[in-house]
């Protein structure tokens, strides 16, 4: 596994900010890492690049331990904070050119002409950092993490404070990275992840409390689904109410419905024995996987109360 985290604990006084927590990330994934704000995932992001030391349990990434090896393990990383820190004064190159000096790269014009490449600052790139709109100095940051042509990133939220075109540019560079590196990133922006992320790992107040692909969490997360129905005709309301396994019906139009249930399956069996029964055409049936944002809310919140 290119990152394994096992019983991890890190304690500030009497709050446990992460609370022996574990998960594994596999070479070419790229996982979401979610969780309101004070839940641990930067601090967990620190202990893995080994920048915060943990009180219990172990990080590893490369099958190396991040405790006894974090220059080993250091090289191994790119690394985006959430503070992206740069030197403004610097030229772009020249301070690609110094991180890549603490590298010990071999050929480091070459190497920072591809990450210049990489990461989409050619436009910008005989300016000073300090000279870039927010969305380039991201763009600069993410060039540091990639100098040394690591097998694993982790990046805390690298879109935040950008525009929508800067976060989609940047979505569409995780996501050739992703192509031959484990990414391991945290957003508060859920749409981002979805577009990216085919897993995702939830945590709150310092506990895991999801760790499966998007389509599990969507489809399981509450027992409450959602079938949309549309029929030719004008169907009265209250003959969906009455069908068993439903909890709610909400008209959409006079002929389309939302039906919340416990039964998707179940329900789009009754519907078409109802469409039967009554002479009734049913013009479109499917079901609805609750968004990302709702198993986040759902996640979260009932540990909040």
């Amino acid at each position: 596994m290119s990152i394994t985290v096992s019983n991890l604990t890190k304690i500030y006084g009497e709050q446990r900010a992460i609370n022996d927590i574990s998960f594994t990330v596999g070479k070419g994934e790229i996982v979401g890492f979610l969780g309101p704000n004070g839940a641990g995932k930067s601090t967990t992001m620190k202990i893995l690049t080994g920048y915060l030391e943990a009180d219990g349990g172990s990080a590893e990434v490369c099958d190396t331990k991040v405790s006894t090896s974090s220059i080993a393990t250091k090289k191994k990383i790119g690394y985006l904070p959430e503070a992206n820190p740069l030197y403004f004064d610097m030229y772009i190159r020249e301070y690609l050119e110094f991180v890549a000096g603490v590298h010990h790269i071999q050929d480091p014009k070459a190497q920072i002409e591809k990450v210049i490449v990489t990461v989409g600052l050619t436009p910008e790139a005989n300016k000073k950092v300090g000279q870039l709109s927010k969305g380039y100095k991201q763009r600069v940051g993410l060039a540091a993490a990639l100098i040394h042509d690591p097998e694993v990133l982790i990046l805390d939220e690298p879109t935040s404070g950008l525009d929508p075109n800067q976060i989609v540019e940047i979505r569409e560079v995780i996501k050739r990275l992703g192509k031959d590196k484990t990414v391991l990133f945290s957003s508060h922006i859920l749409q981002e992840v979805q577009a990216i992320c085919d897993r995702v790992i939830i945590i709150n107040k310092g506990n895991i409390v999801a760790d499966d692909t998007l389509t599990n969490l969507q489809n399981s997360s509450t027992d409450k689904h959602i079938v949309i129905v549309q029929f030719k005709e004008n169907v009265d309301i209250k003959i969906l109410q009455n069908l068993p396994g439903v909890s709610n019906v909400t008209a959409i139009e006079t002929s389309k419905f939302k039906i919340q249930n416990n039964n998707p399956e179940s329900i789009r069996k009754q519907l078409l024995e109802l469409s039967l029964k009554n002479d009734l055409n049913i013009v479109s049936l499917h079901s609805e996987s609750s968004s990302l944002e709702e198993v986040f809310r759902n996640l979260t919140s009932n540990l909040n109360q």
